[in-house]
């Protein structure tokens, strides 16, 4: 998770598993593949009170790791 995530996450009062439910029970919304820095992934899912709409957007570095760019409350 970048820096810039973990920043975004606490500005939206989100945390680690809002993020990680939202991850795991979302759907992908959308594949972005206009960005130089290579295709994004975004998910949208419930947070861990399966009420609050969660926006993660990452980036598939290898085929086992997943960098999350960006965490958004998504309502």
């Amino acid at each position: 998770m970048t820096q810039h995530a973990l920043e975004e996450m606490a500005e939206d009062l989100l945390d680690i598993l809002d993020v990680e439910a939202a991850v795991l029970s979302g759907e992908l919304e959308r594949i972005e593949r206009d960005d130089p820095r290579g295709t994004r992934c975004v998910i949208r899912g419930l947070g861990e009170d399966h009420r609050t709409p969660v926006g993660v957007v990452g980036r598939l570095v290898t085929r086992r790791l997943f960098l999350i760019v960006t965490v958004y409350r998504a309502d």
